[in-house]
């Protein structure tokens, strides 16, 4: 099969993919091989093409919200058959037993695993999952749902995790910082539960989409919005606005960060930005049971994605668009590499 792999981490606007050819991979025992429908493109490829985030698998293959089909199964695998629609996510696997697992944050396994870091994601014809992290589907759906299912499987189930960790109350004032794939996702969740939602962006195109979407207001990220806000989360992975935001916060207010890299947030001050009771708190990956409820809550709701469809043979240049903010919404891989079996 054809697969990307990230051979020299680096610049995206040089050559850190290639694309090579590589033998299917046999699933495990408790594994699903996925054969590549469509791979959403998100901000963690690029912090693993581009080398923010430290070599796990060498070569790896990056993406990890990949919409697919069965294509086969490992000895102990039951509860799926060959033709099932199934969705890979971020969270490859947890040990289950330590005392994270047991309490129901698996999200901070110590010995979790994550696709297209530690083991091979979907910027390829196939991939494998373990059964048990595997997100069913609906069957019926055309091309153009399957590119839209996508972004839903990393970029909205860490937003609804991120805006949990906000504690927003019902009606609450909520700042976006940063409106790409994640965040026009999470906006739709917010505003359907009656949050008033306030996006602060770099993009023009980004603060139309967020006013199109409903949001009451879309300014530059290092303005102030138009009235405190009992909640901001920070998509964009500038440690700069960590500060911006905080005094954005009215008393008691919480900033969840949402991505996996930050760059350095600068010295804080503790009365402008941190009294009053403002909290930051982080978001690390996602459970399970994160990811059912978001897509559940999705379908009833009704949220969808703004999509930018590539060919998966042209991976690098969809990284490269992502970087320079060459698109609102999220941009989604289509395998043009193989043919239907």
């Amino acid at each position: 099969m054809a697969a990307w792999s990230v051979t020299e981490p680096g610049p995206v606007t040089g050559e850190p993919l290639r694309l090579v050819r590589r033998p299917v991979p046999v699933p495990g025992d408790d594994e699903l091989l996925v054969r590549v429908r469509a791979c959403g493109v998100c901000r963690t490829d690029l912090h693993v093409a581009e080398g923010d985030l430290p070599v796990r698998r060498p070569g790896v293959t990056p993406g990890h919200e990949v919409v697919g089909t069965v294509a086969g199964l490992g000895a102990s695998v039951s509860g799926f058959v060959p033709g099932d629609r199934v969705g890979v996510a971020w969270l490859r696997r947890t040990c289950g037993v330590c005392a994270y697992c047991a309490r129901g944050a698996e999200n901070l396994c110590p010995g979790s695993s994550y696709t297209g870091w530690d083991a091979d994601g979907g910027y390829a014809e196939y991939t494998t999952v373990p059964a048990a992290f595997a997100h069913p589907l609906p069957g019926e759906v055309d091309d153009a749902d399957e590119v839209a299912l996508a972004p839903l499987l990393c970029a909205g189930i860490i937003g609804y995790r991120a805006l949990r960790r906000t504690a927003l109350p019902p009606g609450g004032r909520l700042g976006l910082y940063g409106f790409g794939g994640s965040a026009h996702l999470c906006a739709q969740v917010a505003l359907a539960q009656g949050a008033r939602v306030h996006v602060l962006t770099r993009g023009a195109a980004a603060r139309r989409l967020a006013l199109e979407l409903g949001a009451a207001s879309a300014r530059d990220a290092y303005e102030m919005p138009p009235e405190p806000l009992d909640g901001a989360i920070l998509f964009a992975p500038v440690g700069d606005l960590v500060p911006v935001a905080l005094r954005a916060l009215d008393r008691g207010g919480v900033l969840a960060v949402a991505g996996i890299h930050l760059s350095d947030v600068p010295p804080l001050r503790y009365e402008s930005e941190l009294f009053y009771e403002r909290q930051v708190r982080s978001v690390t990956s996602n459970t399970r049971s994160d990811a059912r409820e978001f897509l559940t809550l999705a379908a009833r709701l009704g949220v969808r994605a703004t999509t930018h469809a590539y060919p998966l043979s042209r991976a690098p240049q969809a990284l490269r668009d992502l970087a320079a903010g060459q698109f609102e919404g999220a941009a989604v891989l289509v395998n043009d590499l193989s043919q239907p079996s």
